[in-house]
């Protein structure tokens, strides 16, 4: 006997699932803020510290993934990237129920639960299928759900061992917990026999991880590069969010070392902390621009993104160091006359102001010129055809220089043109 299952009512089985796991995923979310109010985790020297308010702010950050990706499976419930989006969502969910679990059987109730350090143990290597399936594989298989070609296929497979390997031997490392709510925590999983082993093994995978996220980069812009059409706006979508993430961040790590190597005490100022969270913050975009190109909404509304972020960037850094510098000209200028910086603040924002239309004009020459060349190129011709028209009174001689025009802006294959009697 052959059973064959209806395509809709699979359809409907998977979204059922995909709903499920979103809920899970609430409940994690709803349990986590619960907890932050019995346990303070003191997280105000790490990276966007800033106690509960860091947390909350970092789990709907990660929340952003699944839903994304239920967005994703309502439409297309067999789209591998939605389900890698909620692959990403549960990891990160699993590990901070372990983490609760943990925090409340050792801080909060001791002894109420039963393993506490064993769940704290396996919680300690969750970060790396958590990062590995954002680095690798969502990228690798981004935006079809397919290989670039069948020989990235080692890669694939080398990625996904990768992450099973590190997993599995920081998990039974033997020491201390370093992840694990008591700092003093050993690990319980831990053993001393298999210690060299593991030391090899984390030896050669933990940098194969970093290794295996940039090859799958290249796989990307191979990609890229090969694309027409969708496929090729929707890797602008990706590459655009992902190129503002990866500047945040730099910035960011540059910020953070150099104020913590000026200061003795280690801890960041307050706008690096800012610029932390902003950071943190900015891993939205990823699921963000990857919704839009798999469920095409204003799909092709990239270049006007990036136009107008190159444009208003710019303008932004160059009008604010123009201010910066004339309220501290016109102080020093004014100091004789005046021991107030009202006047210089006021000089310079009466100038800052009128800067901006001609500057934004000439940033956004700037960058149509330098980026859109050709559409540079069909506004100018448009614009002296616009010109010539005004004092043309031929209509065959207009006729020759609209198909002129039409044909070097726009380049179709054939020129017709229709004039009414």
């Amino acid at each position: 006997m052959q059973i064959k299952f209806r395509p809709a009512a699979s359809d409907a089985g998977v979204r059922r699932l995909a709903w499920a796991v979103w809920w899970f995923l609430v409940a994690v979310l709803a349990a986590g803020l619960l907890l932050s109010f019995f346990v303070d985790p003191a997280t105000a020297g790490s990276w966007g510290g800033g106690g509960t308010a860091g947390d909350v702010v970092f789990a709907l950050t990660v929340m952003t993934f699944p839903f994304v990706g239920l967005l994703i499976l309502r439409r297309q419930p067999r789209n591998t990237i939605g389900w890698l989006l909620m692959a990403v969502g549960l990891v990160w969910g699993l590990g901070a129920l372990a983490d609760n679990y943990a925090t409340y059987g050792l801080l909060v109730r001791p002894g109420s639960v039963p393993g506490p350090a064993v769940v704290a143990a396996l919680n300690e290597g969750s970060w790396a299928p958590w990062i590995g399936l954002m680095g690798t594989f969502l990228i690798l298989l981004y935006p079809d759900g397919h290989l670039p070609s069948p020989r990235w296929r080692p890669l694939a497979w080398l990625s996904g061992a990768t992450i099973v390997v590190v997993t599995l031997t920081i998990t039974f490392l033997p020491g201390r917990l370093e992840e694990g709510p008591v700092p003093t925590l050993m690990n319980p999983l831990g053993s001393r026999a298999t210690a060299p082993v593991l030391y090899v093994l984390l030896g050669i995978f933990l940098p194969l991880l970093p290794l295996c996220i940039v090859a799958c980069a290249v796989a990307l812009v191979r990609r890229f590069r090969r694309s027409r059409g969708v496929a090729r706006q929707q890797l602008k979508w990706l590459a655009t969010a992902g190129a503002v993430v990866a500047l945040l961040y730099l910035l960011t790590m540059a910020m953070t070392l150099i104020t913590e190597a000026r200061a003795s005490s280690g801890n960041a100022a307050g706008w690096v902390t800012i610029l932390q969270a902003v950071a943190t913050l900015s891993f939205v975009l990823l699921p963000l621009a990857i919704g839009i190109a798999i469920l095409r909404h204003r799909l092709y509304d990239i270049d006007v993104v990036v136009n107008r972020a190159l444009v208003y960037g710019s303008l932004t850094a160059t009008l604010a160091g123009v201010y910066l510098a004339l309220v501290l000209l016109l102080q020093q200028v004014l100091s004789p006359l005046t021991a107030e910086s009202d006047l210089a603040v006021v000089g310079s924002t009466l100038t800052v102001a009128a800067l901006f239309r001609p500057a934004r004009a000439r940033f956004q020459s700037l960058v149509d010129r330098r980026f859109y060349r050709s559409r540079y190129d069909a506004a100018r011709t448009l614009a002296a055809f616009a010109g010539r028209l005004r004092h043309e009174l031929d209509v065959q001689a207009v006729g020759g220089d609209l198909r002129a025009v039409v044909s070097e802006s726009v380049q179709p294959a054939h020129v017709s043109l229709w004039l009414r009697p």
